[in-house]
């Protein structure tokens, strides 16, 4: 399909296949009824050349003799069906004696049909006239009374008739089929107009959508059948772009909020400090201040730009083989010290290995080790599973004792600068993005992050490690987060 006929419009489409069908079809009913009646004519005149002839021997046989015959030649010129037609009488070997020829046209090659035989249709020769008008040749013998000579009749129909019939029927057949064509053409545009009307509309709801009128939906309940998926599923649309814009527009307030916070501590530290002169230990106290500051905003822009990236990333990761009670071991010890300031413990059982990328697999069980370690309640078991699944690659659970997550908080707990709790932990850096990280980076293995809470506050996190291995980009890598004092 060429690209001009792709930009035409839908009415334009259609109502030219309508054209295009019905040229078709009435060309092709048209051309049967053509050829049925061109057949018809023929054997009609077949007919009419095979009863003249017929009646031509019964005449010589019953009622007249040659004498006769040579004295009334006009009588034979008489039954001709037309003035073109082609009658001669001669015997055998000899010249006519009876030669109505008008146009002087040579014999084809002819074998007389028996006395004995009937003629029909299998004994008739097919011509043509100088100017391509098709003719029709017979030859018969018939025997004079009852004197046993026999005399060879030649007769040819010239289809002259048949043919400006044939020809005035052929233009009929044109006119109708022109006429068809367009006025289909014109039911086919006014139909298809009507038809796309609720089209039309829909369109110009869909252009009246702004950022700010998100919220607006096109109507079901009144499209046509037809067009109700289309509208079900821009709306469906529509609620993503919707949640999407809500998302970002938050996104963007809580970063502003995060990054705030601490440009504001920087800005007020310093122009205290500079307000007036300060010995060397309060400018280093203060230097030292405004290096945490400096260093939690670097998190932040590294935490962003590593989820921008991942968002984006089409590359494969590296991967490795690992221990998994190595490596949550090795988690649960770098964790022990944290944990133990807020009596908790850990209670690690794996088995078997994984394929994934060292360092972006550690960060990901970190950063839920870390919120298992704010949320927990004191003097309870964060408990760290893995096991090796042959069809998903590995299977690592982390779970803790903590207060009920209702199930919309739930959903949204990997969500950019969500907290459940609005209220910063002392224990560990909480800028809303840990959890985050952690389904970007379970994206990049091929597989899942997921959460469950049970009614008595039994949380459980399930990181699932897709097994086909995908080596990967090492600028996506990063550092464990560090430790908090």
């Amino acid at each position: 399909m060429s690209p001009l006929w792709r930009s035409r419009s839908l009415v334009v489409r259609i109502t030219c296949l309508f054209a295009l069908i019905v040229c078709v079809v009435v060309s092709m009913v048209g051309g049967s009824l053509y050829h049925a009646t061109s057949a018809t004519l023929s054997t009609r005149a077949d007919y009419q050349l095979i009863g003249r002839v017929e009646h031509f021997r019964s005449l010589l046989h019953d009622l007249y003799t040659i004498k006769e015959i040579e004295a009334r030649p006009k009588l034979f010129e008489t039954m001709l069906g037309d003035s073109q037609d082609v009658i001669i009488f001669q015997r055998p070997g000899l010249a006519p004696f009876i030669n109505v020829n008008p146009e002087n046209m040579p014999l084809p090659p002819l074998v007389p049909v028996p006395v004995q035989r009937a003629v029909n249709l299998d004994a008739l020769y097919e011509g043509t006239r100088r100017d391509g008008v098709r003719m029709r040749w017979v030859a018969a013998q018939a025997q004079v009374g009852d004197s046993g000579e026999v005399i060879e009749i030649i007769a040819a129909h010239v289809m002259t008739q048949e043919a400006r019939v044939l020809s005035t029927y052929l233009v009929r057949v044109w006119i109708n089929v022109v006429s068809a064509v367009l006025i289909t053409a014109l039911l086919a545009w006014w139909v298809s107009s009507r038809g796309l009307a609720p089209l039309r509309k829909m369109a110009d709801r869909v252009a009246g959508i702004t950022p700010d009128t998100l919220s607006a939906r096109l109507d079901i309940k009144n499209t046509p059948t037809e067009l109700q998926s289309l509208a079900m599923s821009f709306n469906a649309m529509l609620d993503r772009l919707a949640t999407g814009y809500e998302r970002l527009l938050q996104f963007s307030a809580d970063l502003a909020h995060e990054v705030r916070t601490p440009i504001g501590v920087l800005i007020g530290q310093t122009q205290v400090t500079l307000a007036h002169t300060r010995n060397e230990s309060e400018y280093k106290s203060v230097l030292e201040s405004n290096l945490e500051e400096l260093e939690r905003l670097g998190r932040i822009a590294q935490n962003i730009l590593f989820l921008a990236q991942a968002d984006h990333e089409r590359q494969d990761i590296e991967r490795t083989p690992l221990n998994i009670c190595e490596q949550l071991e090795t988690i649960a010890t770098y964790f022990e010290g944290l944990a133990d300031e807020r009596d908790l413990s850990f209670e690690v059982h794996a088995e078997g290995e994984m394929r994934a990328n060292a360092i972006m697999s550690r960060r990901a069980i970190s950063n839920v080790v870390v919120n298992a370690v704010r949320y927990a309640e004191a003097g309870t078991t964060i408990r760290l599973t893995g096991r090796e699944d042959t069809q998903h690659g590995a299977i690592i659970v982390i779970g803790n004792q903590g207060m009920p997550v209702a199930a919309d908080d739930l959903a949204r707990l990997f969500d950019r600068f969500y907290r459940g709790d609005t209220a910063r932990s002392e224990f560990t850096e909480s800028s809303g993005l840990g959890l985050s990280i952690v389904q970007a980076i379970m994206r990049l293995h091929g597989g899942s992050a997921s959460v469950s809470c049970s009614a008595d506050g039994w949380i459980e996190f399930t990181l699932r490690f897709a097994a086909p291995p995908r080596p990967a980009p090492a600028h996506l890598a990063a550092p464990m987060p560090p430790r908090q004092p």
